[in-house]
């Protein structure tokens, strides 16, 4: 074998490795949800007791088999797609990270205004008129109106993302802004507010920041502190950016996953499981929606540093494709 037939086996080596790996972590994110649910609904042991003598059991490796079967499927796909470029399998990861993003973005304005509505009205006793007094009961119960409301507007959401191209946030922030000039409003002018006032513009700016940590990255609008990366070559900065993406991003996006929702306690899936809401009477009922907003932020953070890692790799082969952003906000 040639000098130059080495580097391209090696290099193509490298190449089918992050893709494999970075589909793993694709395939391994559902199948977590999916094993949590196995193990926190349906009471399998889970895989963590594999090696404890005393428990486990057979449903424990069926739920450990779940993530081998995720590997393989990784390495099968990757295999038989092994001409597909690292950018062009970047940019696929991006643009269904984009639909997940938009999808959010929907799912928060829906339902932040139907809960407001339904607060309104609940606060100022017109609730009854407008549903009857059986609903208006029903609609007081956090799991109630988590089903019934909540849920639903998330599917119409999905469908209004398929149907959409716009990421929507720049609206959000726009909404976000006349939601507190609402309370401003009626609190110096009317002398009027509650409770549902505020918690919709926490629910819209808790989405807005974590929501458009994925698109923020993607366009390096992110704050990097550094001294000499400005300075490196595109190959160096491919280098660095694969590293921080293998240690860093995909390292942190896990942590708060395993952390957040490791256990029924977990400060993620505890919320989410129990419908938890604030203490403030008739204010929104979105308090465990606010703690599923970290779980979205893991997930398509982990999504996009896939991608990104994928763009460092094709920038440290210094393959073709290379797009220059605007420069990024330096510190330092």
């Amino acid at each position: 074998m040639t000098v130059a037939e080495d580097v391209y086996a090696s290099g193509r080596g490298l190449q089918l490795s992050v893709r494999i790996f970075g589909w793993f972590m694709l395939v391994a994110v559902p199948l977590y949800f999916f094993n949590n649910y196995l193990t926190f609904v349906l009471g399998w042991p889970g895989v963590g007791v594999i090696f404890k003598s005393d428990v486990g059991g057979a449903n424990s490796w069926i739920q450990l088999s779940l993530y081998i079967a995720g590997l393989v499927f990784a390495i099968v796909y990757v295999m038989r797609t092994s001409e597909r470029h690292l950018r062009d399998e970047a940019k696929a990861i991006t643009k269904f990270n984009t639909f997940l993003v938009r999808a959010a973005f929907w799912a928060v304005l829906l339902v932040g205004l139907a809960d407001m509505a339904i607060s309104f009205l609940r606060v100022e006793g017109l609730l009854s008129a407008v549903v009857g007094d059986q609903l208006t009961s029903d609609l007081g119960r956090p799991q109630f109106r988590g089903t019934m409301v909540h849920i639903p507007l998330m599917v119409l959401s999905i469908i209004l993302a398929l149907r959409t191209k716009t990421l929507g946030f720049q609206w959000l922030a726009l909404l976000v802004v006349m939601a507190e000039l609402a309370i401003v409003i009626t609190r110096f002018i009317f002398s009027y507010e509650q409770a549902f006032m505020g918690d919709l513009v926490r629910f819209w700016y808790a989405a807005l920041f974590l929501f458009a940590s994925a698109y923020t990255l993607v366009e390096e609008g992110h704050v990097r502190v550094d001294v000499f990366y400005a300075g490196f070559k595109t190959k160096t900065k491919g280098f660095v950016n694969a590293v921080g993406t293998l240690f860093l991003g995909i390292t942190m996006c896990w942590t708060i996953l395993l952390v957040g929702m490791g256990n029924k306690a977990a400060i993620i899936y505890s919320p989410l499981s129990n419908f938890e809401v604030t203490q403030s009477g008739f204010g929104l009922y979105v308090k465990y929606l606010m703690a599923g907003f970290l779980a979205v932020f893991a997930v398509t953070m982990l999504i996009q540093f896939v991608s990104y890692l994928m763009e460092a790799v094709a920038d440290y082969e210094e393959q073709p494709g290379h797009e220059d952003h605007e420069p990024p906000v330096t510190a330092g």
